[in-house]
């Protein structure tokens, strides 16, 4: 199995149930006052604020009898956009580790994240992948589209490892919410 499907898969899966819980936590009166939410990861070399507007809920921990042990992450919505960002990381298995920019961690992660996607996702379409460095941290974006929460949406996962982790930040909207989508994924990345 892949670095990516062996121990990381629980945080993918966390923002395919994230973008239909959505709906329900939209629906939901809370009592967060919305703010910018700062995320820092990888530690501290993968960093982005999100605007204000998205609530934090944090994701279950991993544990050791699903495999993904370690593995630590929070779930923002955005419920007047309709947007979930996942931001987690996990344990890199088999203690591999990789250097800032390791083209072939990368490579292999992505390698595994498509093909978890693929199975987790009858109509999952890959659109694009970029490689990009932001700051020596070398970061994987993989761009697609599936069926989620009922309908239509488009991802941008970014992939990145650094030393014993990996990080995985999944930015989820709804499929005619192109421009809001690229500005959003545009500041996270730093452009």
């Amino acid at each position: 199995m892949s670095l990516f499907g062996k121990h990381a898969a629980v945080l993918v899966l966390a923002a395919l149930a994230g973008f239909s819980a959505l709906d329900v936590s939209a629906a939901q009166p809370t009592n967060k006052k919305a703010k910018v939410e700062t995320v820092s990861m990888l530690g501290g070399k993968f960093k982005f604020s999100l605007p204000k507007g998205f609530i934090a809920n944090p994701l279950p921990a991993g544990d050791e009898a699903s495999g993904t042990a370690g593995a630590t992450g929070t779930m923002y919505t955005n419920a007047s956009t309709k947007t979930v960002v996942i931001a987690a990381e996990n344990l890199i298995p088999d203690a591999v580790q990789a250097k800032d920019n390791d083209a072939q961690f990368l490579d292999s992660a992505v390698s595994g994240f498509l093909s978890q996607q693929a199975a987790a996702l009858p109509d999952f379409s890959k659109q694009s992948e970029k490689s990009m460095t932001r700051g020596g941290l070398g970061l994987r974006q993989i761009d697609s589209t599936a069926t989620q929460g009922g309908g239509m949406t488009q991802s941008s996962t970014l992939l990145a490892g650094s030393g014993s982790r990996m990080a995985v930040v999944q930015v989820i909207s709804r499929i005619n919410d192109k421009a809001n989508h690229d500005k959003l994924v545009s500041q996270i990345v730093g452009k």
